[in-house]
């Protein structure tokens, strides 16, 4: 009777009962930091990744259409920003009362738009750009934040200065026009990107079933290949507790999804949550060109590094 038990458990463990955890059950999603199981990616479904990319880059394209002429400039990343440390004693207001847009001047701002400006990226290319009035700009930070603070008292603008400063774009860095306020009772400088009606999409909250989120790219104008960067494991797919992973485009005439897909080693078992910084190349139907790089998950563009 009980080689007969040994036999059933064996034939058992073959037909998957004993089996070790899934390979996608282990996964770390950011540098240094221990991933909670809810926070862990689980394996790319094509379908549905194809299905999020096309959703995206609809999304994108209407954006650019309601831009028109003025989308010659895509600015990546936060509009709003600063110049400085907040000091200890309004610090913990300040900051949070800037994340929610709480920003109002003390008295009337100029309302007229100033002359276009001027957007120079490294390789010399240079483009003019319509830009806000300081009133605008003021108006722009308290309607595109969302990060509400009932308890902040509002940053009170005391003046204003257009100045210039660096920015990410949707063709890498440049230089462009920004204003700066000065703020009551404090040294730093709340900045906001001058440009007027930039191609602007609101974040996206979608699962990690879509594939890994990219936080930067690279490639050339005239070339076929796009490399994204993204946070994986830190061994390759050989290896225990390693991954490998692919890149496929799918591609618009005014911009680009990467879905990254995970290849994980056969046998992960527990894995350090621990991710490191990973790279993968997609090939494009046609030349990069100014086309956007958008991220899959969030469906917002991320900075891209142009080679010469």
């Amino acid at each position: 009777m009980a080689r007969i038990g040994i036999l059933a458990l064996l034939i058992a463990c073959l037909l998957g009962a004993c089996s070790s955890p899934s390979a996608d059950a282990t996964m770390s999603p950011s540098v240094g930091v221990s991933a909670s199981p809810s926070a862990v990616p689980g394996a790319t479904d094509p379908a549905a990744a194809h299905q999020r990319a096309h959703a995206v880059l609809s999304k994108w394209a209407d954006a650019v259409a309601a831009a028109g002429a003025h989308a010659t400039v895509t600015p990546v990343g936060e509009l709003t920003g600063q110049i400085g440390d907040w000091e200890e004693a309004v610090g913990d207001n300040n900051k949070r009362a800037l994340m929610a847009g709480m920003v109002a001047a003390a008295s009337p701002l100029s309302e007229e738009a100033p002359p276009d400006g001027e957007v120079s990226w490294q390789d010399g290319t240079k483009t003019k750009v319509p830009l806000l009035s300081a009133q605008d700009a003021i108006v722009a930070m308290e309607s595109t934040t969302a990060e509400p603070c009932s308890d902040c008292r509002d940053l009170l603008v005391t003046g204003s200065e257009l100045t210039s400063g660096p920015i990410q774009t949707s063709r890498g860095p440049a230089t462009a026009p920004i204003w700066a306020f000065t703020v009551q009772g404090t040294d730093v400088k709340v900045t906001r990107v001058a440009i007027a009606d930039p191609v602007v999409v609101a974040p996206d909250d979608v699962g990690s079933q879509l594939g890994l989120a990219i936080d930067s790219a690279s490639g050339s104008v005239g070339g076929n290949e796009l490399t994204v960067a993204f946070v994986g494991a830190p061994d390759p797919g050989d290896k225990p507790c390693g991954e490998d992973y692919t890149a496929e485009a799918v591609e618009s005439d005014v911009a680009v999804v990467v879905i990254v897909t995970r290849h994980p080693h056969v046998t992960m078992g527990a894995c350090s949550a621990v991710g490191a910084r990973r790279t993968a190349t997609a090939t494009l139907a046609a030349p990069l060109g100014d086309r956007a790089v958008l991220d899959l998950q969030q469906g917002t563009p991320v900075p891209i590094v142009l080679a010469p």
